[in-house]
């Protein structure tokens, strides 16, 4: 593994256990209230906040294993978590509020193509 693609797992891996931490646990109350009416004004509950916070741990996590399939699959759930994230921001909020989730997007699907590129479990 090269040390770009390395400091992009990193970084990717830290902000989703970051943002998977508050989900799960509401241990940052400001963030998580503001996560929490994000979800409600998407027509989401709390429930569905903790799926999203478990394959944001998951993905955050798996990442790691980029020799394995559990690494592609943790790319994909980041890029899965991440594209939702834009398509509910685009259409509730505005383009600005989903930032975040279009940069993270784009750090997945450039771990997922490495992952496929290389991956011996193919």
């Amino acid at each position: 593994m090269n040390t770009f693609l390395t400091v992009v797992i990193a970084l990717l891996s830290a902000f989703f256990l970051f943002a998977s931490s508050i989900k799960l646990f509401g241990w940052q109350k400001m963030i998580f209230d503001k996560q929490l009416v994000f979800f409600h004004s998407y027509g989401l509950n709390r429930q569905v906040m903790v799926v999203v916070g478990l394959a944001e741990l998951f993905g955050g996590l798996a990442i790691w294993f980029q020799s394995s399939l559990f690494g592609t699959l943790g790319a994909l759930a980041l890029l899965g978590t991440s594209l939702g994230a834009i398509i509910c921001h685009l259409r509730f909020d505005t383009w600005k509020d989903g930032i975040p989730a279009m940069i993270t997007l784009s750090l997945s699907s450039m771990i997922v193509y490495f992952s496929l590129q290389g991956a011996s479990w193919l």
